[in-house]
């Protein structure tokens, strides 16, 4: 089946148009800037260069149909659209076929993530009516976990509170973290029940799977909790934003801002939010970034044991994402952490563990299988739109 995943961000829309029985891409690129005067486009075919071109882009239904409009001069065909939704809410607990019922619902929880789920219903909204014909399914960042248990996923406010405002843990990358699970238990079969599966890139989560079922995770209300990030600072005391409204007079805006926009990475080194250039920064000895790095290592292990302890135990553990696939470093910091439960990496496969596919990086002997597990988010939603429409 060939299907066109449409991510649609708050600015920025990416696609890629694959065969779910092959893998195969067939065609994929990204519309950039949209809503600025000017945007850029770019678009590649059977992985060949990427063309660029400057294109305004007002709005995510524009942006829609110059991927279309491009898609159209080619013989590729499209049996169907599958999408990405930041935030699904109270209402999905899996993928869903579209339909006004579920375009209603996506508007609806909105509030929860307004930078994204508006554009991402704008572009949903355009393919329905440019191809009437052909299925629409929304898979959500929040879907997978939904089973999270009531203990873990409820906060402590007032009820009536949380009941009006639906202020509870949601959770994101779930897509990701879904197909960790899928392809760690593909390769270990029965060596795979606790999953700690570790998203680290520019945002970072991680989350708690036993036996595909999950059982927690970092980020929480919005992606701005849980582990340092890139430009968002993670978990931090909520009354910071109180008191840097009430002392530094700051607007709810500014502050949400800082948080999600100048904090994390960016802010502890100073120079970037990009890893990479940090860790150049880092060899060379430049304090400030060796913190940064220190800092990213330290909350993710101090959050990863809490995931570890809503399943009573962890048999495996993966990594993805720009950092968690990319980062030797990063790794072995958070491994060498998790010593006292028996977990050993082998250096040297973790060093070359780097764009070559699924690989395990633990030491023989290791009481935990920990593998570098290159995520593919868009197979994923792929895969869930051939799922939900190989019937009809």
């Amino acid at each position: 089946m060939n299907v066109l995943v449409v991510n649609a961000g708050s600015s920025s829309l990416k696609y890629q148009l694959l065969d779910t029985d092959t893998r195969e891409v067939f065609a994929k690129g990204n519309c950039e800037r949209i809503g600025s005067d000017m945007g850029i486009f770019g678009h590649s075919e059977n992985g060949g260069a990427k063309q660029t071109e400057e294109v305004p882009f007002p709005d995510h239904r524009s942006a829609i149909a110059r991927v279309l409009e491009e898609l159209e001069k080619t013989d590729f065909t499209i049996d169907g659209i599958g999408h990405r939704i930041v935030q699904g809410g109270w209402h999905f607990d899996d993928s869903a076929v579209v339909d006004d019922e579920v375009m209603a619902k996506i508007l609806e929880v909105a509030p929860l993530a307004p930078l994204h789920n508006y554009g991402e219903a704008a572009a949903i909204e355009y393919c329905r009516e440019k191809y009437p014909e052909l299925p629409n399914v929304a898979v959500f960042d929040t879907s997978f976990h939904m089973t999270m248990p009531e203990v873990a996923y409820t906060y402590a406010l007032p009820k009536d509170v949380c009941d009006k405002y639906h202020v509870r843990k949601y959770g994101a990358h779930g897509t990701s973290h879904r197909y960790e699970w899928m392809m760690a238990k593909e390769i270990l079969g029965s060596r795979c029940h606790r999953l700690l599966s570790c998203h680290l890139g520019n945002g970072a989560s991680l989350a708690a799977i036993e036996d595909g079922v999950c059982r927690d995770t970092t980020m929480g209300l919005t992606p701005l909790d849980g582990l340092m990030m890139g430009t968002r600072c993670g978990s931090i005391d909520p009354a910071t934003v109180c008191y840097l409204q009430r002392e530094g007079g700051y607007s709810y805006q500014e502050v949400d801002d800082m948080m999600n926009k100048q904090s994390g990475l960016l802010a502890i080194s100073g120079i970037s939010n990009d890893a990479r250039d940090i860790r150049t920064r880092a060899s060379e000895g430049d304090e400030r970034c060796l913190l940064a790095f220190d800092m990213f290592a330290y909350k993710a292990m101090q959050q990863a044991g809490s995931m570890i302890a809503s399943m009573a135990g962890v048999d495996t553990i993966t990594f993805t994402a720009g950092i968690g696939e990319n980062d030797w470093s990063i790794r072995k910091a958070f491994c060498d952490c998790f010593e006292w439960l028996g977990v050993r990496i082998d250096n040297n496969r973790n060093r070359e563990a780097v764009g070559n596919g699924p690989q395990v990086i633990s030491a023989a002997g290791s009481a935990v299988t920990v593998m570098v597990i290159p995520t593919d988010e868009e197979y994923m939603i792929a895969h869930d739109v051939e799922r939900l429409t190989k019937n009809n």
